[in-house]
């Protein structure tokens, strides 16, 4: 994870004190930027504002802030506005150009300056594809239907999305990891912005899985942050496609596996995440819970420490510092919080389907890795099989 993207993920995790205001996805601006376009493109005049009808039926009206008209072509755009998302593409001009096709040819797609092509096999889109995502594409493609339905046209059109400046907002996310080269993607499921819902990352996540097993990799590695991704890549020599920018979420990441299962799986993190996933966290966030000096106290006694030394980790500031005392005196304390990590890890893939459906019932072998602030392996819980269930049973 790049220090820009970190940052913006704390921006992310940390909420302002107010009621938060919804916003809207760029596939919604996209999809009022195109229906203005072609409206333009058929009559000679922008629809100003242009209302779009989301997913689950709702109508929004979106205000145009350029519009251009040529002879075969017209262009309209809308600036997203993601409420109180700290979204980084707040702000951003969403441009769309549309252009005649050949009759019958239906609707197709194209990237403009600043949005992203598909170059790995995984995701949702093809490779060689614009990255604008399923929904969108279908929210255009009713869009210019229902324009071309009102003026009696084919519907037989070229839409091209840009972003300008959308190579360097790409910069901030995960698209590169995900084989999404040139700019970012057209993304949204209900057309809507949740704040604060750490859906994109979520997404992130789920889609670093996928591209990792159409890419037939055997091994991913999922860490909290910047230090312990690097200290897990030199330790495995793994690729960039085999590192998931898990973060905080390793519910999320190990329960997307659970039912997109891999041969093998290392959780990496620094001794206070990964303290806490030993505590029985799944989320490692600060919100969720804090270190439990109490629970490092008993691994180090049950590592063979003394009680002068559980005193001492109950006494400290941070996990970090009780860490230090348990070096001090020989203990092992990192291979403990890894394998009481690991048993939490396991505990994911077994018992009931995850969201109403049935698990894969493969072996996945899970890793624990535990790194301090200077890359260095302090605790290690190695490959082991955790089974997946079995699928349930149809009762007849």
């Amino acid at each position: 994870m790049t220090g820009r993207l970190s940052r913006t993920i704390a921006k992310v995790m940390t909420k302002p004190d107010h009621p938060l205001r919804y916003g809207w996805t760029t596939g919604t601006c996209a999809t009022a930027a195109a229906k203005a376009a072609y409206a333009a493109l058929l009559t000679g005049e922008f629809p100003d504002p242009v209302e779009v009808t989301l997913p689950r039926g709702e109508r929004p009206a979106f205000a145009l802030a350029t519009t251009a008209i040529g002879e075969c072509s017209a262009t309209a755009g809308v600036v997203k506005d993601a409420g109180d998302d700290p979204d980084v593409t707040h702000g951003a001009l969403i441009l769309a150009t549309v252009r005649r096709g050949a009759a019958g040819s239906g609707v197709s797609f194209r990237a403009g300056e600043g949005v992203g092509t598909v170059t790995r096999p995984g995701l949702a889109i093809p490779p060689g594809e614009p990255a604008i995502n399923p929904v969108p594409r279908q929210m255009l493609r009713e869009a210019i239907a229902e324009v071309a339905a009102a003026h009696g046209d084919g519907g037989d059109v070229e839409v091209e999305i840009a972003i300008p400046g959308g190579a360097a907002l790409a910069a901030k996310t995960l698209n590169g990891r995900l084989g999404i080269v040139g700019g970012l993607s057209i993304l949204g499921t209900t057309g809507i912005v949740v704040p604060y819902s750490c859906s994109a990352w979520i997404h992130s996540i789920h889609r670093g899985i996928d591209v990792a097993r159409a890419s037939g990799l055997i091994q991913i590695a999922g860490a909290t942050g910047a230090a312990s991704e690097a200290a897990v890549k030199k330790l495995h020599d793994l690729s960039e496609t085999a590192l998931i920018d898990m973060g905080d979420f390793v519910g999320g990441m190990l329960k997307y596996i659970r039912t997109h299962p891999l041969p093998r799986v290392t959780i990496a993190g620094g001794v206070g995440k990964m303290t806490k996933l030993a505590q029985g966290l799944l989320d490692l966030h600060s919100r969720r819970g804090s270190v439990d000096l109490g629970v490092l106290a008993e691994l180090a006694e049950k590592a063979g420490g003394t009680p002068g030394l559980g005193t001492r980790i109950l006494a400290s500031n941070t996990a970090a510092e009780a860490f230090s005392h348990a070096e001090a005196d020989g203990i092992a304390l990192g291979d403990q919080v890894a394998r009481a990590g690991w048993e939490i890890a396991a505990k994911v893939f077994a018992g009931k389907p995850v969201a109403g459906k049935p698990v894969a019932g493969e072996p996945v072998e899970i890793e624990i890795a535990v790194f301090d602030r200077d890359g260095r392996l302090v605790g290690h819980a190695p490959f082991r099989a955790a089974h997946t269930a079995p699928p349930l049973k149809r009762r007849r």
